[in-house]
């Protein structure tokens, strides 16, 4: 699913939110929608706010995956679980119509960039902010996997930065799509540059499978691409069941977090938990202490552009 960046290659300047085109709700439940916020594989992402005025981020599921029996029986389930994680570094789900089309789901509107976006306009983080972000995504896994639930998505456009510390957005919803005869006709479950070998060979998915794309997740904020490459599908899911992760240029402090995450086998990748303490040890003074300027300042300065919500 799409995160609530609409153009990671847009200007720095530019509006992150962009009007309502032809053909777009003009109000979901009791939400009526404000601006768009992005679009994906499983729908598109409106801004709106709640009846007391805070700004929330609405995903509207497209028609044919909500015309799909099976899909919104497994949507019902997902978004079920979903709203009982209630992470620091997670946008929690807060309101949904799983039962009626149009489908949808509500989730807190988190004020700044993907991942993706800030790495593309400003290059790679410091290994200071990278450790931040690790820790932070790990202990959202912890919130996400203690729900029974697993990510099966997780990617640099599903993590968005904010001043305290990144989110982790579109926990298990994935999933809603596994059951449907869709997956095989274009929409597929995960992007290949931050899938585990087991998801690539079809294999069973556990806790495990997050941790190989946190792997995947903090290279790519290190050295700006994923540990295995990025282009066709077929080539980026070969070297990643068969080759060994490119981690040159990666700064030396990550590499022992790095190789134990991309390890092949699900049983020889550490935990949530071990990841947050990879982290602390590689810090200086084996300590993590997050602060407003935890990111590089022209990604801090970049925060502003989500500020400025459109009413």
């Amino acid at each position: 699913m799409a995160g609530q960046e609409a153009d990671p290659g847009a200007p720095a300047q530019g509006s992150v939110f962009q009007p309502l085109e032809a053909g777009d709700p003009v109000q979901l439940g009791d939400y009526v929608l404000a601006a768009r916020l992005g679009a994906g594989g499983m729908g598109t992402v409106y801004l709106s706010h709640t009846l007391a005025g805070r700004p929330v981020a609405i995903k509207a599921i497209r028609p044919e995956l909500a015309g799909d029996p099976d899909f919104r029986r497994r949507f019902r389930q997902e978004v079920a679980a979903a709203r009982r994680v209630h992470g620091l570094y997670t946008a929690p789900v807060i309101d949904s119509e799983i039962d009626t089309a149009p489908l949808w789901l509500a989730t807190a509107f988190v004020q700044g960039p993907t991942l993706a976006a800030a790495v593309t306009r400003h290059g790679t983080l410091p290994v200071a902010s990278v450790l931040l972000l690790a820790a932070g995504v790990a202990e959202a896994l912890q919130a996400v996997h203690g729900e029974g639930i697993v990510h099966r998505d997780l990617k640099a456009s599903n993590v968005l930065l904010a001043t305290d510390g990144p989110r982790v957005i579109d926990f298990g919803i994935a999933r809603a799509v596994d059951a449907t005869a869709l997956t095989k006709t274009g929409v597929a479950v995960g992007t290949p540059p931050f899938m585990a070998p087991e998801q690539a060979l079809n294999k069973e998915i556990g806790p495990a499978t997050d941790i190989f794309s946190l792997g995947q997740l903090v290279t790519y904020a290190a050295k700006g691409t994923p540990a295995f490459g990025e282009g066709q599908s077929h080539g980026v899911l070969y070297r990643i069941v068969h080759e060994q992760p490119d981690l040159a240029g990666v700064p030396d402090a990550l590499l022992p977090l790095l190789r134990r995450c991309l390890a092949k086998d699900p049983a020889e990748r550490p935990s949530a938990a071990e990841v947050i303490g990879l982290c602390r040890a590689a810090s200086e003074g084996g300590i993590l202490r997050r602060t407003g300027d935890w990111l590089p300042g022209a990604v801090t300065a970049d925060l502003t552009r989500h500020h400025d919500v459109p009413a």
